[in-house]
């Protein structure tokens, strides 16, 4: 006999509960873990790929954890020390852009820089608030970075839990199959296979879409010889999960500094937004419709609230849970809704005595 819908709901909202309280208590502890399936997760159809090319399990998640580990190392020594360099820069340099500004618009509109004007002022504020402001929260993030991931964390802790996680992670899952109760096993499995759609949609869709579009900006842009150009990439790339929002951002900030560093070469100006006009093309008409398909089922906006309420109330534990926990959320919804459109509170009378009529109708074509 089925437990009643009350029971059902208490123990899951228990289930819920220990969850949100693991996160909050063992946040720090927890971290390299989710870390680690967040990545396994990711690299999962690669082993399934390399077995179905005759790699045994093991040597396929050895293969893949090995290349991996040494990818990132390398981005890690090579790119990171660099990127923190030209963000610390563009921070400082604020003030002077803002001032070459300035003196732009006094030359070619006298008017806007009279003593006084609200443009000069706002100039001169804009200017050093950036470089007080940002100073302190790029030196924020960094003590937070350097705090968090610290050389055992990356070189010996995550990749071993990538490895064992990335190995066993098909049994797991048919161990988690096996426990689910009998009665709602079927519906279960449906909306876990919603979830997984929607959570690959994004992560292995998205993130690579980000990676790509992220990585070409950079070395576009400094291709071009543009000051700060591996930071506006990187940032773009790292904003491009918002619809349009990265290539805007990027677009902006790459023209309004080759305007400062080109001025005069209409050209390279015209280069650097043509980059971003040229890999919006590219991710609009190629990258996401073959990496991401429809709809991943994740709302920029619904992901941004999950992120940041989240991500403030857990850290930056929270911030590596948000997206499963609202790609799960979205699908329970949308669950809800479709049985409250199935149930009686919804339909009425009308929505009865609608379906009865419809079944009439369907039971006299049937018989004509």
């Amino acid at each position: 006999m089925a437990l009643p819908v009350r029971q059902q709901i208490t123990y899951w909202g228990i289930a819920a509960a220990v969850l949100f309280a693991l996160l909050w208590f063992l946040g720090d502890v927890i971290t390299p873990f989710l870390v680690g399936m967040a990545v396994a997760y990711f690299l999962d159809p690669v082993a399934d790929r390399l077995e179905r090319a005759g790699f045994s399990r093991v040597w396929a998640t050895v293969t893949i954890t090995l290349g991996s580990t040494l990818f990132f190392t390398i981005a890690a020594l090579l790119i990171l020390p660099e990127l923190i360099r030209q963000a610390v820069s563009l921070v400082n340099v604020a003030p002077e852009i803002a001032r070459d500004f300035q003196a732009f618009l006094s030359q070619k509109f006298p008017a806007l820089d009279q003593d006084g004007s609200t443009v000069r002022q706002t100039l001169v504020e804009i200017g050093e608030a950036i470089k007080s402001k940002g100073g302190e929260l790029l030196n924020g993030a960094i003590a937070s970075l350097a705090s968090l991931v610290n050389i055992a964390f990356l070189i010996f802790l995550v990749p071993v839990l990538i490895f064992y996680l990335l190995m066993d992670w098909d049994r797991m899952v048919a161990e988690v199959d096996a426990l689910l109760p009998l009665d709602h096993a079927p519906q279960i499995r449906e909306l876990a296979r919603e979830i997984d759609t929607s959570l690959a949609g994004f992560i292995r869709g998205q993130v690579t879409v980000c990676l790509i579009q992220g990585t070409f900006y950079a070395v576009a842009l400094t291709a071009i010889g543009l000051n700060f150009g591996l930071i506006v990439g990187f940032a773009s790339g790292l904003l491009s999960f918002i619809p349009f929002v990265g290539s805007v951002v990027g677009f902006v900030l790459a023209v309004g500094l080759a305007v400062f560093q080109f001025w005069g070469e209409w050209w390279m100006i015209a280069a650097a937004g043509g980059i971003f006009v040229f890999g919006q093309i590219v991710e609009g008409n190629i990258l996401t419709p073959k990496l991401v398909g429809g709809s991943v089922g994740l709302h920029p906006v619904w992901l941004i609230f999950a992120l940041s309420a989240l991500g403030a109330v857990f850290g930056f534990v929270g911030l590596l849970a948000a997206v499963p926990i609202a790609a799960v959320l979205g699908v329970l919804i949308r669950f809800g809704i479709s049985q409250y459109k199935d149930s009686l509170l919804y339909k009425g009378h009308t929505g009865l005595r609608a379906e009865e009529d419809a079944r009439a109708q369907q039971d006299g074509e049937d018989n004509a």
